[in-house]
């Protein structure tokens, strides 16, 4: 009888010890954080340009909301595709700068979160960047129903209602892609794009086509440009201590 019950005791110790080991109690301890990048702002420099047209843009459509008249009565003009956007001289809006090699380290993902808003049955802002990690909050911003869908490559695919006005949901992204889109199966007109980075070195130029990445440190870097529609290319530059380096781009129109 004492021997049962000294066996008993030996196996429910050995069970605990399982029990523990499998909890991460007696087991390996995980890996520690990788540390955070640091960037001397005494010796960091700029990379800034401007993207442009060569030729003539297409022209914008007209884009038809009344299959939805919550949408079309926000309107008091009609809204325009945004495909290809040039100002009068040349200037590329919307295409999406970053640095695709040559950054060293790891950034942490931002504490403030990267915001998409549906206001107006359109996307905003059309294209932008994030970084893995951060939260990207989705909000509709209208009195009708959205429905968010992200066909992304390498990331994970998702779909989500948003029926009321005011909602907000969050998501974040794993791994780094150039570019993820998004759609409205609701109101098919409706797309944006985002570019997934693992560091913060990225700008959408503006209406004039400038953009500017800054706190860049001194090094060897390339950098790469993506359209929609005009596809993509690439530089590398070299960034000394302080120093301002020009990476325009020049589009060429399709004929």
């Amino acid at each position: 009888m004492h021997h049962r019950a000294s066996l008993k005791v030996v196996l429910l110790v050995g069970l605990a010890a399982l029990a523990l080991a499998g909890c991460g109690g007696g087991g390996a301890e995980a890996p520690p954080a990788e540390p955070a990048a640091t960037v001397d702002p005494a010796t960091a420099g700029t990379i800034s340009g401007r993207i442009s047209l060569d030729g003539e843009a297409p022209a914008a459509d007209a884009i038809q909301m009344a299959a939805d008249p919550n949408c079309a009565r926000m309107h008091d003009s009609p809204v325009m595709t945004e495909f290809v956007i040039a100002g009068a001289d040349g200037g590329l809006q919307n295409a999406f700068v970053y640095l695709k090699s040559g950054i060293g380290g790891y950034f942490p993902p931002p504490a403030e979160p990267v915001v998409l808003n549906q206001e107006g049955c359109i996307y905003l802002p059309h294209v932008f960047g994030i970084q893995v990690g951060q939260e990207l909050q989705i909000l509709n911003s209208d009195q009708t129903l959205h429905n968010i869908h992200a066909t992304p490559a390498a990331n994970q695919e998702f779909n989500i209602g948003q029926p009321v006005m005011g909602m907000s949901t969050t998501r974040t992204f794993d791994t780094v892609e150039v570019m993820v889109p998004f759609k409205c199966d609701v109101h098919r007109w409706m797309n944006s794009y985002v570019g997934v980075l693992d560091h913060p070195y990225f700008a959408v130029s503006a209406a004039d086509g400038s953009f500017s990445i800054g706190n860049v440190p001194p090094g060897d870097y390339t950098v790469g440009v993506w359209h929609e529609r005009l596809g993509e290319q690439e530089m590398t530059v070299t960034v000394g201590e302080l120093a301002t380096v020009d990476a325009s781009f020049v589009f060429t129109a399709a004929e």
